[in-house]
C-alpha cells in the first residue's frame, strides 16, 4: 500500500506540477522539522524531517491561505496564490520555567517504577488515528519524591490480513510504517497546558513492533512536575521504508446532496482504549479545529462509539526512576 501511495504522488506531481516549500528558522537558517501547516478549514498537513511539504492547488483546490506553526516559533500566515519556496519562522521567547539542575543525579540511588499499559487486540475497542487528532493522557504525581521519566509505553492494535483469522495470535498482520509525534504538557488546572520540552520527539512504528511500542526518553531529562503531567501522541502520516514522511493526502472528498464533505484519512496502527482506568484521564484535541483546544474524552463531550461502549481512556504506560532522598 505504501508503494502504491508513493507511486501515485510521484505520477501526480510530475503531471500537474507542484510547490515544494521548505520551512526554516530565520535566525539559524536551519530547517524546522515536522512543522504544522493548517489550511484554516479544519484540515492540514505536516512538514517532514527536513522542513519540506508539498502543496498543489490541484490537490487542495479550495485552500486560499496557510497557517504555519511549530513549537518555539511565531505563527506565520501566507496566501497560497504566491507561495515562496522558503518560509522563515521567527523564534518566540520561551515560556518554559527555569531549568532545575539536579546535582550528582547519576550517583543517587533510585527505584525503577512502571505504570503498565493496557493492551487490547479487539478492533472495535480502538481509536482510528487521523492527522487532525492529538490524544493526551494525564499522569498524576503521587508524592514529592523526585522522579525522572525514562520510557513511554504506547499500546497499539494490529490488524490481520485475513479477517476470518483475526482472533489467531499467529495470523499475518497488515503491514504499515507510520510516523508519530509525542509531546509533554504541564497540568493546567486539569487540562494540558504549556509544553515541558521543545524537543521534537518522533518515532516510527511498524507491524513488526507487535502490540506495544516502548519509547525511550531517558536522555531528555523530563521530571514529574508537582501537579502531574500529560503525554500526547499524534500521527504525522505514513513513511517510506527508510522512515521518510510521505506526502499523502490527509482527507477524502465525498460528494453528498449538501455538497462535498471532507472525511479525514485514517492511519494505522489502531490505538486501543480501555475501561479499566478509573476517571477520565484522556483528552482529545482537533489540531485544526475549535481553536486548537482540548476536550476531555467523556460521555457527552463528543459523538464516539468508544464512549458509548464505556471505553474512556487510552491506556498509555510509563516507566520512571524514583530517586531516594539524599
Amino acid at each position: 500500500m505504501l508503494k502504491q501511495l508513493l507511486l501515485f504522488f510521484v505520477l501526480f506531481i510530475s503531471i500537474t506540477g507542484f510547490s515544494q516549500i521548505t520551512i526554516k528558522d530565520n535566525k539559524t537558517q536551519s530547517p524546522i522539522s515536522y512543522a504544522t501547516i493548517s489550511f484554516g478549514n479544519g484540515q492540514g498537513i505536516f512538514a517532514d524531517d527536513e522542513g519540506v511539504f508539498v502543496f498543489t492547488k490541484k490537490l487542495y483546490h479550495d485552500v486560499d491561505s496557510l497557517r504555519i506553526s511549530a513549537l518555539g516559533f511565531k505563527e506565520y500566515v501566507t496566501d497560497t496564490s504566491a507561495l515562496p519556496k522558503t518560509i522563515f519562522l521567527e523564534e518566540e521567547i520561551s515560556t518554559l520555567d527555569e531549568v532545575v539542575i539536579h546535582a550528582n543525579l547519576e550517583n543517587r540511588k533510585f527505584k525503577e517504577e512502571t505504570l503498565k499499559p493496557y493492551l487490547d487486540d479487539n478492533y472495535y475497542h480502538c481509536w482510528l488515528p487521523t492527522i487532525e487528532s492529538e490524544i493526551a493522557v494525564y499522569f498524576s504525581n503521587p508524592d514529592s519524591q523526585l522522579k525522572k521519566i525514562t520510557t513511554i509505553h504506547f499500546p497499539i492494535t494490529l490488524e490481520s490480513k485475513d479477517w476470518d483469522k483475526r482472533n489467531r495470535k499467529n495470523a499475518e498482520k497488515k503491514p504499515f510504517s507510520t510516523l508519530f509525534k509525542v509531546k509533554f504538557y504541564k497540568n493546567n488546572n486539569g487540562t494540558p497546558g504549556d509544553v515541558l520540552t521543545y524537543e521534537n520527539i518522533i518515532f516510527r512504528v511498524t507491524e513488526k513492533h507487535g502490540d506495544l511500542y516502548d519509547l525511550d526518553i531517558s536522555d531528555l531529562d523530563i521530571f514529574f512536575p508537582k501537579t502531574g503531567f500529560f503525554v500526547s501522541i499524534q500521527v504525522l502520516g505514513y513513511t517510506d521504508k527508510n522512515g521518510k514522511l510521505l506526502p499523502n493526502k490527509k482527507y477524502k472528498e465525498i460528494k453528498t446532496r449538501e455538497g462535498v464533505v471532507k472525511i479525514p484519512t485514517n492511519f494505522r496502527p489502531l490505538l486501543p482504549f480501555t475501561n479499566e482506568i478509573k476517571g477520565n484521564n484522556t483528552y482529545i484535541k482537533r489540531v485544526f479545529l475549535n481553536n486548537n483546544s482540548w476536550t476531555r474524552f467523556q460521555r457527552g463531550s463528543m459523538d464516539s462509539s468508544l464512549l458509548k461502549s464505556g471505553l474512556t481512556n487510552y491506556g498509555v504506560g510509563i516507566s520512571y526512576n524514583a530517586y531516594k532522598d539524599e
